[in-house]
């Protein structure tokens, strides 16, 4: 594929990865951020080093790009309307790269022009300052099948980051809330990483979690069974090291709001809807809600 112009709205953990899959793969990147920071320096197990991007603060700066990566966090979509709008052309594709099941709905009340193309990605990455993203394993992306797709697949692969299509995006959409459901909360609200989830007290609870989790799935029209939902929990404890954490704990650490409204907020929604009972994913929102933001120490 020729070089493409990539904007990257975002400039979290995923941010960073997608970036760094992009210059790799031969593209240019422009990131458009709210903080700025003089470089982008990304630490991988391969090494540190810096990825060569332009920095944008205002919309305005901005001018035209072959694809749009909005990479935001679902609450803070709307903060991004003001690059939104000034790239949507019509001709750039909208990439979301969003936890939950929320992707369109997430930026359709902006009037946007631009194909969307709803997205997952899968890696262990946080910012730990602006311009500085840790990335401790590969990544591997879903998108859903449709025109622009394939094109999008072959834009970001790389050796750290493979992507492909699937026909169904709203059981891969499910899947991934699996993945964020138990883990996400319960390791915002205990400020610990996921060693907690080896703890026996806290992995029958998760297991409660997600049990409800995969009977709204399904109402949902999503294919899953409780299998899934051992698998998931299984890999947390045996594939994932116990020192990583959660993009609810990083969130939580920065003082930063966290996304349980749309990730267990979201599941409490559908099982309204469906008339289903989830006392603990209901007991966990409530405590989310409850958090009072945490003060950040001085530099």
């Amino acid at each position: 594929m020729a070089a493409q112009r990539i904007a990257v709205i975002g400039s979290g953990g995923i941010g960073g990865v997608l970036a760094e899959a992009a210059h790799s793969a031969g593209h240019q990147v422009t990131m458009c951020v709210r903080t700025p920071f003089d470089r982008l320096t990304l630490e991988t197990p391969g090494g540190t080093g810096e990825i060569p991007v332009s920095v944008v603060t205002e919309p305005g700066a901005l001018g035209e790009y072959d694809w749009v990566l909005l990479t935001t966090k679902v609450q803070d979509a709307a903060s991004a309307a003001g690059w939104l709008r000034k790239l949507d052309g019509g001709r750039a594709p909208i990439v979301v790269v969003q936890n939950g099941v929320e992707h369109r709905e997430s930026i359709a009340g902006l009037g946007l022009q631009a194909q969307v193309l709803p997205a997952l990605i899968y890696v262990a990455a946080e910012r730990v300052r602006p311009g500085h993203v840790v990335r401790r394993g590969p990544a591997t992306m879903q998108v859903e099948a449709g025109e622009i797709s394939e094109r999008f697949v072959e834009l970001v692969s790389t050796d750290d980051l493979s992507a492909r299509t699937t026909s169904d995006f709203r059981t891969a959409a499910w899947r991934k809330m699996l993945t964020n459901l138990a883990p996400n909360p319960i390791t915002a609200l205990t400020l610990r990483r996921l060693d907690v989830l080896r703890e026996p007290d806290i992995l029958d609870l998760s297991k409660g979690i997600l049990a409800e989790a995969v009977d709204v799935a399904r109402a949902e029209g999503a294919r899953l069974t409780h299998a899934d939902a051992e698998k998931v929990l299984s890999d947390y404890i045996e594939k994932f090291p116990p020192t990583n954490g959660t993009s609810m704990l990083y969130d939580r650490l920065a003082g930063l709001p966290t996304e349980h409204e749309h990730i267990t907020g979201a599941l409490v929604r559908a099982a309204d809807e469906h008339g289903l009972p989830v006392p603990l994913n209901r007991t966990l929102l409530t405590l989310m809600r409850a958090l009072r933001p945490m003060r950040m120490p001085s530099i």
